[in-house]
């Protein structure tokens, strides 16, 4: 179960530093934020030594072939900070989702699939430009500011410490003894951790709006790789039916007809056989295997049936609707044929709610009905059972979720206790990539 975040807190720096100053000093964002620039000063200064260490081996090296490569290799210093700091924001972002990356995803894991697939790409020039930033000016104005906050908030915690050896003086206020520090330091400590709470937060958050704005992909990206993830589950779809086909066209062509040679065979024994215990088995034999035929073609007829590819949605779900032990009023117009994904999503979604109708709702009566809405095909089923019905509590419609997702539809179930139920589906008529 998931949990809600605290009543209260802030989801963002900007945030926090907008709200209560007593919830703001009292959170973790002051810690959050001097640990962020603190890592800042880090990534900063070990950028600028990587880097000049690359360019000054890269030109001590240009009169040999090695140093043309490790000149070539200084795009992969910013990609890894680009990496690097887009982790980094997690610690200004609790909770939050992570920044999209503009790089592909990695197709291998470790340190050589990354400078595998990473050398084959090019530098964007905003993950370049971050990168120079902060080994240029960003590190040693947040090491400034969280060095500052360390050694001043220090100093006042050890005020009665250091006074008990020497005179201790802030701001004019002097302190001869131990004794006398304990206010200068209560409230030198208290003054200081608000003013650097607030710059560090300030600073941090700063930072991290450019951050985001610079390390992150572009909407063109994000666009792309929308269209790509929509193509690459319509191709999960694709496949899904042509593997339901295969196994439809596998248990018709293979084992029902073999089912079908036996009950001819044992039927043909029944005549051979004379009268007595032999003839019995036979006749039994021949009962359970004509159930097994009836059983397999039902099966067959719900992996892939015959009457949606040659009729369409209207006959094959009017065909379910016969079959039912209630009774069922149909009611589908539509102007053609829809594309064989929307067809067979529907019936599955039908032929599931009906099912369900017949086993659980305890309904005298249901009804279906579809029709075309804006370019969508939107199909009803409803009883007037008990309801109670839901999605994930082990209806079957959880699956269907997801591939009505697949193809941009969706599908909603109202069913109250005592009825009555309804689920209603929408799915685009046509599928585009």
């Amino acid at each position: 179960m998931e949990r809600s975040p605290r009543a209260g807190a802030a989801p963002t720096a900007w945030g926090a530093l907008a709200g209560s100053p007593v919830r703001f000093l009292t959170s973790s964002w002051p810690f959050r934020s001097w640990a962020y620039l603190a890592g800042s000063s880090l990534a900063g200064l070990l950028t600028l030594v990587a880097f000049l260490a690359l360019a000054l081996t890269g030109i001590v090296t240009s009169i040999v072939v090695i140093g043309v490569f490790v000149l070539a290799s200084m795009p992969l210093l910013f990609m890894a900070v680009g990496d690097l700091e887009r982790r980094r924001l997690r610690v200004m972002s609790p909770g939050g989702a992570p920044l999209p990356s503009p790089h592909p995803r990695l197709r291998d894991t470790g340190l050589r699939g990354w400078l595998r697939q990473r050398r084959r790409e090019s530098l964007p020039g905003r993950e370049l430009g971050y990168g120079v930033l902060l080994a240029v000016l960003l590190w040693w104005v947040d090491l400034l500011v969280a060095a500052n906050a360390v050694l001043l908030l220090s100093l006042m915690a050890l005020a009665p410490l250091l006074a008990h050896y020497e005179e201790f003086v802030v701001f004019g206020w002097t302190a001869s003894s131990a004794w006398e520090a304990v206010p200068v330091g209560v409230v030198g400590f208290v003054g200081f951790y608000v003013f650097f709470a607030y710059v560090a937060t300030a600073l941090a958050a700063g930072q991290v709006a450019l951050a985001r704005l610079l390390l992150g992909a572009s909407e063109e990206q994000l666009e792309q790789r929308i269209t790509e993830l929509r193509r690459s589950r319509l191709d999960l779809v694709d496949a899904f039916e042509t593997e339901r086909k295969r196994i439809e066209r596998h248990l018709h062509d293979g084992v029902q007809q073999r089912l079908v040679a036996l009950t001819m065979t044992l039927g043909r024994a029944e005549l051979d056989v004379p009268e007595g215990p032999g003839l019995e088995l036979v006749r039994q034999a021949h009962g359970e295997a004509e159930a097994a035929l009836s059983d397999l073609r039902e099966a067959v007829r719900g992996i892939h049936p015959r009457v949606l590819i040659d009729h369409g949605i209207e006959a094959a779900v009017r065909e379910i609707a016969d079959r039912m032990p209630i009774p069922v009023a149909v009611d589908i117009t539509l102007s053609g044929r829809l594309p064989a994904p929307v067809e067979a999503t529907a019936y599955f979604v039908v032929s599931e709610a009906i099912t369900n109708v017949a086993k659980h709702a305890r309904a005298g009566s249901s009804r279906i009905t579809g029709w075309e809405q804006d370019g969508d095909l939107v199909v009803t089923v409803t009883d007037d059972g008990v309801g109670g019905a839901r999605i994930g509590a082990g209806s079957g419609l959880a699956g269907l979720v997801t591939r009505l997702d697949a193809l941009g539809g969706r599908l909603e179930v109202h069913s109250p206790v005592g009825g009555p139920t309804r689920i209603r589906m929408e799915c685009p008529c046509r599928i585009e990539p």
